[in-house]
């Protein structure tokens, strides 16, 4: 193995570890917090508080990488961004009698729109800090889209057959941490290839 695919083959891996980590620290915040309230404020800032447990992770291995990324920049772009992922989140869930009464051919465009604002989000946020630092910086919201969404599907895939009616906080905690860990594991995979991506094209 060449000394290149071995500097390569280190940017993914710490980008992998790190952001796992971080994403699965901050995504405990929205998972403790949905298991003992419904409250769509809280969930919102513990929304805050998982972009900013990520970002961080995230801006630990850019500041190696690309030395150029300001942390303070990307922590606060990747806050807002999931705050805003988690409010679209909550209206729709605190809406759903009145979206479902909606005719099909209006609730569709609007769920399309939703969604595709929920995994743009972060990787638009992002962008606004990376562009300036790598070329074709475009491909990072793509990336980020198609990580969310492969990373959100794993996470309903495990989560929804083992919550059931009833069950404890602490056991909805529980099963929302592993799921959330795999959808962290998920989504760290597939970025991590896109910044590997953008560091060989310089």
């Amino acid at each position: 193995m060449t000394t290149t695919e071995l500097a390569t083959r280190g940017i993914w891996q710490s980008w992998f570890r790190w952001t796992t980590a971080g994403e699965f620290a901050g995504f405990l915040a929205p998972a403790l917090v949905g298991a003992l309230t419904s409250s769509a404020e809280l969930l919102v800032l513990a929304g805050v508080v998982e972009g900013a447990v990520l970002g961080a992770a995230q801006a630990a291995v850019l500041r190696r990488v690309l030395r150029a990324p300001q942390s303070w920049d990307w922590i606060g772009a990747t806050a807002i961004a999931a705050g805003f992922a988690w409010a679209v989140a909550m209206i729709a869930v605190h809406n759903g009698e009145r979206l479902n009464s909606l005719p099909l051919v209006v609730l569709l465009p609007l769920a399309a729109v939703a969604g595709t604002g929920v995994l743009l989000s972060i990787g638009v946020a992002q962008w606004f800090v990376l562009r300036v630092h790598v070329h074709r910086s475009h491909i990072w919201v793509l990336a980020n889209a198609l990580a969310w969404s492969v990373g959100l599907g794993v996470f309903f895939a495990v989560a929804t057959p083992l919550w059931q009616a009833g069950q404890p906080p602490a056991l909805i905690a529980l099963i929302g941490a592993f799921a959330g860990l795999l959808m962290a594991a998920t989504m760290a995979a597939i970025t991590g290839a896109a910044l590997v991506h953008l560091v060989k094209r310089g």
